[in-house]
């Protein structure tokens, strides 16, 4: 008995064997096959879409539609105009600002070497009156205005400020004087 079995199994695996075989060989030509048919089906798909009419009632739809893209586009390029024009605008005014800067610069120089060159000349020609003889200053003195002769006084050595305002008449001497002590009368005390 044990040698009938044998060819049973034999049998068995020979027809396993075969109906694996079957399955490999549909398997491997059913890819192509499903590849092909999607193909076929987008193209014929897309070929229906192009040669089908349109429905009356989407065509304004559609029109609409692409008027509003044209709309749209138009919009984008004045866009990209104003952008470029804009950034332009940007770098002028960068410059220009840099230009003013640069100006503002020199004209602060100008003002301070103007300023230290001021202040000396007024140094230097008080000087030269705290060295006059007083009788000679003060026929100068007189013929200055009572604020500019003030100012001048004001610098001055107190000793020779007391010898040429000894010298002016008493009215000119007084206006000096009271502008002189009206210089801080409103000067914050604290």
């Amino acid at each position: 008995m044990a040698a009938s079995r044998k060819p049973k199994s034999v049998l068995v695996f020979a027809a396993a064997l075969l109906l694996a075989s079957g399955g490999v060989r549909i398997g491997v030509g059913l890819g192509p096959a499903i590849a092909f048919a999607e193909e076929q089906l987008e193209t014929g798909d897309a070929e229906q879409l192009e040669e089908s009419p349109q429905p009356p009632e989407i065509e304004p739809v559609l029109a609409a539609l692409q008027v509003r893209e044209s709309r749209v586009s138009e919009r984008e390029v004045a866009l990209e105009n104003r952008m470029f024009a804009l950034s332009v605008a940007e770098e002028e005014i960068a410059k220009r600002l840099a230009e003013l800067e640069a100006a503002e610069q020199s004209l602060s120089e100008a003002i301070t070497v103007s300023e230290t060159a001021n202040d000396g000349d007024i140094t230097r020609l008080t000087a030269v009156y705290e060295n006059m003889k007083p009788a000679d200053a003060a026929n100068l003195f007189e013929e200055m205005a009572p604020d500019f002769a003030s100012g001048f006084l004001v610098r001055m050595r107190p000793e020779a400020a007391a010898a040429i305002l000894a010298g002016l008449e008493p009215q000119t001497a007084y206006s000096i004087s009271v502008i002189i002590a009206g210089r801080n009368a409103n000067a914050p005390t604290e």
